[in-house]
């Protein structure tokens, strides 16, 4: 493994970064509770929590999910959160997985937890960390990558990703972000080509960190191989009304108006974060974060922490190091927070 880049700093999350009372830039949670809505559809389902779900509950919302995306439900699987797909890629037995570096660092821990042989593929930031299918070993069997990435922030074409699929080979691609994006434009949770596994998220849309909800799209042999170490009943009655509640046309509205806003506010973002001197922003962004330089990065994190600004180290996602800074966007008025304790500390620092 990559000297700097432990077990222990691959397993890293946002949420450990941002302490109680700091105002919080370093989860990529667009809010701090499920709506009201959503909410009340939860609390019903409280009721069904004295039985184990039936495959009657698991097909309603495996159908959901099938519609929203124009698939079968077969070819759903319903999961406890993006991240047990990801924990569940050893069931696959590959035998050289590809990682494609800087992105979320899950899988490399669930694949290297299971002895299972790992190369990363460094993405150049010279060249805006734009995914280059040659680049992967044509030996690789199991590729994974994000898009949009985390941290990053880079939207890759679908077309290249697809450049990627070859017999013998699964690709996998977290989309946990994809619907961040005004219209998807390169999600391919509706393609049914052969080795490719989608998976999504709802947490990050809907507040959901708590509950878990995600998703895994592919062909039927595909997923039964995925959930071949699964236990009985792996996902709860919220998770089901959650998946079947966000699938439904007012929730899909709501979160492409959501995504229109996200990207009003990044824009905004990044044109006031450019005025400071001294830092660097990764460009194109596409998803609801940045990815920041900027010099004696872990003693600005600090100094921003004094400042009450909580945001994400980055020298624990592979190919990138102690200067760099992931922040969420926010709404206009927290982001103005952000971009003036920046100043204060480059100003002074």
């Amino acid at each position: 493994m990559d000297s700097g880049h432990d077990r222990d700093s691959l397993r890293h999350h946002g949420d450990v970064d941002a302490e109680r009372g700091l105002l919080d830039f370093a989860v990529n949670v667009r809010l701090d509770r499920p709506p009201a809505w959503l909410r009340d559809r939860l609390t019903a389902a409280l009721d069904r929590l004295g039985r184990y779900p039936s495959a009657a509950d698991d097909l309603a919302a495996r159908a959901a999910v099938a519609a929203r995306h124009g698939r079968a439900a077969a070819e759903v699987l319903v999961l406890a959160g993006a991240a047990e797909g990801f924990a569940l890629l050893p069931s696959l037995r590959p035998r050289l997985a590809a990682l494609v570096h800087p992105s979320f660092t899950e899988p490399e821990v669930a694949l290297r937890a299971a002895d299972v042989e790992v190369t990363r593929v460094r993405l150049d930031p010279a060249d805006g960390y734009r995914l280059r299918a040659e680049a992967v070993p044509e030996q690789a069997d199991l590729v994974v990558l994000g898009n949009p990435t985390n941290p990053t922030s880079v939207l890759h074409p679908a077309a290249e990703i697809r450049r990627l699929l070859r017999p013998g080979r699964v690709v996998v691609v977290d989309e946990a972000f994809s619907d961040t994006v005004p219209g998807e434009p390169e999600s391919l949770a509706g393609c049914r080509e052969p080795g490719l596994l989608v998976v999504r998220s709802l947490t990050k849309m809907w507040g959901l960190p708590g509950l878990r909800a995600g998703y895994a799209l592919g062909d039927t042999e595909l997923l039964r191989r995925l959930a071949r170490n699964r236990p009985h009943w792996p996902v709860n009655a919220l998770v089901l009304e959650a998946l079947i509640a966000c699938c439904e046309s007012a929730a899909l509205a709501e979160s492409d108006q959501a995504a229109v806003e996200f990207e009003a506010h990044r824009d905004r973002l990044v044109a006031d974060l450019a005025d400071i001197p001294g830092l660097r922003i990764a460009l194109p962004a596409r998803a609801p974060f940045l990815l920041l330089q900027v010099a004696n990065g872990a003693q600005v994190r600090e100094a921003l922490r004094e400042h009450g600004i909580a945001v994400r180290r980055g020298d624990t996602f592979p190919g990138l190091g102690p200067d760099h800074l992931r922040v969420a966007v926010r709404d206009p008025a927290q982001n103005a927070l952000l971009v003036k304790a920046f100043r204060d500390v480059l100003r002074w620092g």
